[in-house]
């Protein structure tokens, strides 16, 4: 639709979830580290009374139990141990790699696949609202959180089980869901739709802004650091 051949995402979003997928065009592409290494917004709905292989509602159920008293004095002290730097087991059916293949690729052939816990940082997880056996969650995490991995675990640490039942990603960085373009948005405009984006500037990747001298810049533009 963009008349490109270079095009990249910023993230890819599980199968179920909605929102947010920042995608990046032209010369925008060579930000996509930064975009990737962005701090992400989620609005998370979490449904208590079972686990599921997957860790969301797309999976078998694996263990079940009955759902808590959903009380904001048994939920804060919960959702606390999961806030701040933390070590969170990623899910089984996961893109990360085991022996060179994705743990979801195993996973889906039976295998039992044993993750290592990893260091993620889950700056704000909030309750938006109650509603038993669901409890809707606003987080901010730093970039390789699984959302879906907070849902398991909250379910644990109160004393029950749990998985994400639905997932709505509402930020990167400083782009966010409500300025996004739906692809409907671009086919619509047709030879026009590259008018509908918007320039990758500092502003959007939260970038200090840089001045650079004459033999600074020459370096620069020649792909070089400086």
């Amino acid at each position: 639709m963009l008349g490109t051949r270079r095009v990249g995402h910023g993230g890819t979003l599980d199968p179920q979830a909605t929102g947010l997928l920042p995608v990046l065009v032209g010369s925008a592409t060579k930000f996509a580290d930064r975009i990737h290494e962005a701090t992400k917004v989620y609005d998370a709905l979490v449904r208590f009374g079972s686990e599921t292989a997957t860790d969301d509602r797309e999976g078998a159920v694996t263990r079940e139990s009955g759902a808590p008293a959903l009380v904001m004095a048994a939920i804060e002290p919960a959702l606390a141990t999961l806030r701040g730097v933390i070590a969170q087991v990623p899910p089984q059916f996961s893109a990360l790699k085991v022996s060179g293949r994705p743990a979801y690729a195993r996973a889906r052939r039976g295998e039992t696949v044993a993750l290592a816990a990893r260091t993620v940082q889950v700056l704000r997880l909030d309750v938006i609202e109650i509603d038993p056996p669901e409890l809707r969650l606003y987080v901010v995490c730093s970039s390789g959180t699984y959302v879906r991995a907070i849902a398991r675990d909250l379910g644990r640490a109160l004393g029950s089980a749990a998985h994400l039942a639905r997932l709505r990603r509402l930020a990167v960085g400083a782009l966010e869901a409500r300025d996004a373009i739906a692809p409907e948005q671009l086919r619509a405009r047709g030879p026009e739709a590259a008018t509908l984006l918007r320039p990758a500037n500092e502003e959007l990747l939260t970038l200090a802004p840089r001045f650079l001298g004459a033999s600074a810049a020459t370096i620069v533009e020649a792909g070089e650091s400086a």
